[in-house]
């Protein structure tokens, strides 16, 4: 059966997409990384995409001002690599529903909180954990989720708590929640891939 062919998207650094390559390498996934998008021309994972070998785009308002020619542009990529699961991993955009519906219950993402805590619209990165660290509360985590129309709400596949620290600041426990993200991507892409017995239906 054909290897699981995924899309990650991205709008920054990429580490969370570096940990799904470092997992494909060492044979702990067995999928395929068939190409990188981002939303961001400068994003750094477009680096770590081409340094893995890895078809990796641009596409974002620079290149497809007309926000209808953007989403098919995306959406026409997706369909053309036959991706079969995409992955939010650090993408800091809305997806259109054109692709939402194109790929219902095939999209991921990963959140840097228990959702429904510290989520929803504008929460993203660096706000994330300073609403944890400005609401006092003792426990945090991270959440992989399916994407659906709204913002967050999709549902819960796992989650990982993480306990907040009295010397914590937003900063700090970033950096100790990121490590997490990535532990926890990795683990569902590898049950997904389990449950789907090696493969989805092209």
């Amino acid at each position: 059966m054909s290897k699981v062919r995924i899309a990650v998207l991205i709008s920054g650094g990429g580490t969370n997409l570096q940990s799904i390559l470092d997992a494909v390498k060492t044979g702990e996934l067995d999928l395929k990384v068939a190409c990188v998008v981002s939303n961001r021309k400068q994003a750094f994972g477009l680096n770590r995409a081409e340094a893995a070998g890895v078809p990796a785009y641009y596409i974002g308002i620079g290149n497809y001002p007309d926000e209808i020619e953007r989403e098919n542009a995306l959406l026409n990529l997706l369909v053309s690599e036959r991706i079969d699961l995409v992955v939010l991993a650090g993408y800091l955009n809305i997806l259109p529903s054109s692709v939402i519906a194109a790929f219902k219950d095939r999209i991921i993402n990963v959140h840097p909180s228990l959702i429904p805590r510290h989520s929803g619209k504008g929460f993203y990165g660096i706000k994330v954990h300073e609403s944890v660290i400005s609401s006092g509360d003792a426990v945090t985590g991270v959440t992989v989720h399916y994407v659906d129309e709204g913002v967050d709400t999709g549902r819960v596949i796992d989650q990982v708590e993480i306990q907040v620290q009295e010397s914590d600041t937003a900063e700090i426990l970033s950096k100790r929640v990121l490590a997490y993200e990535h532990e926890l991507l990795v683990k569902v892409l590898k049950d997904l891939i389990n449950n789907f017995g090696g493969g989805y239906e092209s």
